[in-house]
């Protein structure tokens, strides 16, 4: 098999890839571990930026998103059993945020890729890559993979590693050729979804004395709360009846607000971590997504973030093909980590700000809530929170 673009992975940053290749004719066929079922149903974040929903819409692929997305102008601190609303609409010029389930979009896209005779290989098992270490020189990827019992080499002029912080390609580079920065966080998040109508229409941050909580939604139905806990926790001492106490304790106000609760349809444990890998390009592989970094959910920009990665990629990749410039090649990996850290200042701002450290005192609790009180009381402080909600500008 041949083709221009090998990609590695049929998560977001994949198919969003794939398809912004084929809309500039450039030819991709995506590999993908997993049944098409198992992409599809796996529930992720469902935040997305303006720049996101544009992106998506610009790409024939955001009629259902727009019909069926939850569009929010602002969200809610909650300190002191009081809330204090953040208005994006009115700090980031009428901007804002719209609440459509990661897995909607997979669907989304998949659907388009394949009405488009998209090549998108499911099940794809044994995967490896190899000769991408030479930017320069007529050597071609190749791509090793079993599919449907037989073995099989798709043969590349570029690899796209969008397979996850799990997947192959990163470890495929040499370890000495690249630099990892991590932080993991002495916390995690314990997540529910519940068949109950959401209590606020936006969502709602809070920082309680037994630490963050988080009320968000995936539907007018449907609601999506976390609290935080330790990572080493067991879902078994976690019974529905408890989580909802611990969610009314830490989502309390005194301005008369309740928490509506109903029946949990699933729950479970996320760890947090900061992870960012430089150089995020070695020879002909260019890795996006969360193959390059993860950032804690905190401020919801894992797919965004993916998706800046790839239009980035697949503009330098236009360049490449139709005008034989390699110079966005070039600089596409010091072009995506500008953008990559400050989501990750961002993103570490808002969970240090928002959670209960195990090693901090009350001196470290007070200044947090100081902070929360600046922010709240700041139009500056509230413009630097919206404009990196909402998305830093793509270009």
């Amino acid at each position: 098999m041949r083709t221009q673009v090998g990609i590695v992975g049929a998560g977001p940053a994949g198919l969003v890839l794939s398809h912004l290749l084929h809309l500039q004719g450039i030819e991709s066929v995506i590999l993908e571990s997993r049944e098409r079922s198992y992409v599809e149903e796996r529930v992720r974040a469902g935040v997305l930026e303006q720049g996101t929903v544009d992106l998506l819409t610009e790409m024939g692929v955001g009629e259902r998103l727009r019909r069926e997305g939850l569009v929010h102008h602002g969200v809610n601190l909650r300190f002191g059993r009081r809330t204090h609303r953040i208005d994006f609409a009115d700090l980031t010029g009428g901007k804002g945020v719209t609440i459509y389930s990661q897995h909607e979009v997979v669907k989304d896209l998949i659907a388009a890729r394949l009405k488009t005779n998209g090549q998108i290989l499911f099940e794809a098992a044994d995967v490896r890559i190899g000769e991408f270490e030479h930017a320069e020189g007529a050597s071609r990827p190749r791509i090793h993979f079993r599919h449907e019992g037989k073995d099989q080499e798709l043969e590349c002029d570029f690899i796209a590693g969008c397979d996850g912080f799990h997947g192959i390609c990163r470890p495929s580079v040499p370890a000495a050729a690249w630099t990892l920065f991590e932080r993991v966080y002495p916390f995690a998040w314990l997540g529910i979804l519940a068949e109950a109508p959401p209590s606020m229409e936006e969502l709602i941050y809070a920082n309680s004395e037994r630490g963050f909580a988080l009320l968000s939604m995936r539907t007018p139905q449907i609601s999506r709360l976390y609290v935080q806990c330790d990572p080493e926790e067991d879902l078994a001492n976690w019974p529905d009846e408890k989580i909802w106490q611990e969610l009314q304790v830490r989502l309390a106000s005194d301005d008369g607000w309740k928490l509506t609760e109903g029946p949990v349809i699933q729950k479970g444990i996320t760890g947090m971590r900061s992870f960012v890998v430089e150089p995020m390009r070695y020879g002909k592989l260019f890795l996006a997504g969360d193959a390059a970094h993860i950032v804690p959910p905190t401020g919801a920009k894992g797919l965004n973030l993916a998706v800046a990665d790839v239009r980035i990629l697949a503009r330098a990749f236009e360049d490449f093909y139709s005008r034989g410039s390699a110079e966005r090649l070039q600089q596409y990996s010091a072009t995506c980590l500008r953008r990559v850290w400050k989501v990750q200042r961002f993103s570490w701002w808002m969970t240090s700000m928002l959670h209960r450290f195990p090693d901090e005192n009350a001196f470290d609790h007070r200044r947090q809530l100081a902070e929360l009180d600046y922010i709240t009381g700041s139009r500056a402080g509230q413009t630097t929170l919206a404009e990196n909600y909402v998305g830093l500008p793509l270009d």
